[in-house]
């Protein structure tokens, strides 16, 4: 009887089970799991690093706190608050001695932290048609690779401008990433019941990054340093690279049979612009909170570090809850309700935010943040998908494309102005702005109710003009995808 060789079974496995869509949705998982913690392991790190790194240069009495506890036996934010002590008992609402000064570090963290999301929304353009020419596969091991240069830099930054410049090269591999890993999974998962639960499970890995990526980062950074987060961030991109080449083999070109709809032309689309709008809205909520809720906690809360990143621990895990229940329910209930109803309480979230007095004030609105999200992005990214479907050619790099420009606008409009309207009007005020925003827009969603079939042109808002409309029910006796010639055709007629 010849021996088992388990060297031989995983090879004959992985070439009898490559392009399957679960090992295809396991990757993209994983892919999404790594972008997202290296964005958030930075929310709770970059804020305190560049405080003490900037506030050394101009008092020499206080060190940086880069190594955790420092000699004395307390760390340097405890340092601050001792020497800070005087003034602030004498003001009573402030923790920190230089208030000021931390208001100015509002706009340069959330410059830092939108420029990911900048450079992602300058590249996006040019990847969705770039995967429509030449597959999924190539463009999603590209963004491993600047994914893991990126984490390297994090590392061993430190200066403002190299972190500035690790966080834009994150963006363009967070680009390759997002785009080709979503539209692989709509082109594999072509029955729309399953590409919902399918993009509700991939939305969970990403939310599992959030979920895991702030408070790692807090926890690392206050008892073993800065560069220890970004070092195993940097072994899990080496995993995600050998999953990919074993799976997915990006060494082969493998475009489309059918030719996508140009890029401008979905734009044009009012049911898309709606739908990536609601993409936007609801996630600059969340962005905005990113650099401004760890410092109006220091100001108000007299916070410590590891508290900066555990603040966001409600929202990831009810992020990580509602994607996936969603990805379910949202079929059935109808996804444009699913995510009206999100955008209402994204923005009643939003609104009690400031009324928290200290972090567990926080546990509430957060969650309710995270969950709302939850419904928004799950019914949202299967709804592109759909309307690809029935009013455009069946490929799908190009509408993900603007999916992940909606998310990048949001995650770059919310930390660049947001830092200025924080001096400008208070953090309180702040929230309520972009909480009001979210309300305003949720009855937009009610126009993806029943969204015009194929080819139909009329503006959304014109009810005048008789149009044949479907009703947005995705039930295999209504429709097959990916459509055939046939049907094609028979739409036309």
């Amino acid at each position: 009887m010849p021996l088992f060789n388990p060297v031989a079974w995983l090879r004959d496995w992985l070439q009898q089970s490559r392009g399957s869509p679960r090992l295809v949705l396991c990757v993209v998982c994983v892919a999404l799991l790594l972008d997202n913690m290296l964005l958030t392991v930075v929310v709770p790190i970059i804020p305190t690093f560049l405080y003490a790194l900037d506030h050394t240069t101009q008092d020499p009495s206080i060190q940086p706190y880069t190594q955790g506890p420092l000699e004395k036996g307390y760390t340097v934010s405890e340092d601050l608050l001792s020497i800070s002590g005087n003034s602030s008992q004498a003001e009573g609402n402030s923790c920190l001695e230089d208030s000021d000064f931390l208001d100015k570090e509002n706009v340069r963290v959330g410059l830092l932290f939108a420029s990911k999301a900048l450079v992602q929304l300058l590249v996006n353009p040019f990847v969705g048609p770039l995967t429509n020419r030449i597959g999924y596969h190539i463009p999603m091991f590209a963004g491993f690779i600047i994914m893991f240069v990126s984490t390297i830099m994090f590392a061993f930054s430190g200066t403002y401008a190299l972190l500035f410049f690790a966080r834009s090269l994150q963006g363009i591999g967070s680009s390759f990433s997002s785009v080709a890993g979503l539209g692989m999974l709509a082109s594999v998962y072509t029955n729309d019941e399953e590409r919902g639960v399918a993009m509700g499970i991939a939305l969970g890995g990403l939310a599992m990054g959030v979920l895991i990526g702030a408070p790692f980062g807090s926890v690392m950074y206050e008892f073993v340093g800065k560069s220890a987060p970004f070092l195993i961030l940097a072994f899990l991109a080496v995993f995600d690279g050998a999953l990919q080449l074993c799976i997915l083999q990006p060494s082969k070109i493998s475009p489309g049979s059918v030719e996508g709809s140009p890029l401008l032309t979905l734009l044009k689309d009012p049911y898309i612009l709606i739908s990536a709008g609601s993409l936007c809205f609801a996630n600059m909520g969340v962005a905005i909170l990113e650099p401004t809720l760890p410092i109006w906690m220091m100001q108000t809360m007299c916070s410590p570090k590891w508290q900066l990143g555990m603040a966001f621990l409600p929202a990831s895990i009810s992020y990580l809850i509602g994607t996936n229940l969603f990805g379910m329910l949202a079929n059935k209930m109808g996804r444009w309700l699913c995510s009206m109803i999100g955008m209402f309480i994204v923005g009643v979230s939003l609104l009690c935010v400031p009324l928290a007095k200290n972090i567990y004030g926080l546990i509430g609105p957060n969650a309710g943040l995270g969950f709302a999200i939850g419904m928004v992005d799950s019914s949202m990214m299967a709804i592109m998908g759909y309307l690809v479907d029935i009013r455009h050619a069946s490929v799908y790099g190009s509408v993900y494309a603007i999916a992940d420009v909606a998310l990048c606008m949001g995650f770059a409009i919310g930390p660049s102005t947001g830092g200025a309207l924080v001096r400008a009007i208070g953090f309180p005020y702040l929230m309520v702005f972009i909480g009001i925003i979210n309300i305003l827009y949720a009855p937009l969603c009610f126009f993806l109710r029943n969204p015009a079939v194929r080819e139909e042109k009329m503006a959304i808002l014109d009810q005048e003009c008789p149009v044949h409309m479907q009703s947005y029910n995705t039930q295999k006796e209504f429709r097959e995808f990916p459509l055939s010639d046939e049907s094609e055709q028979e739409m036309e007629e």
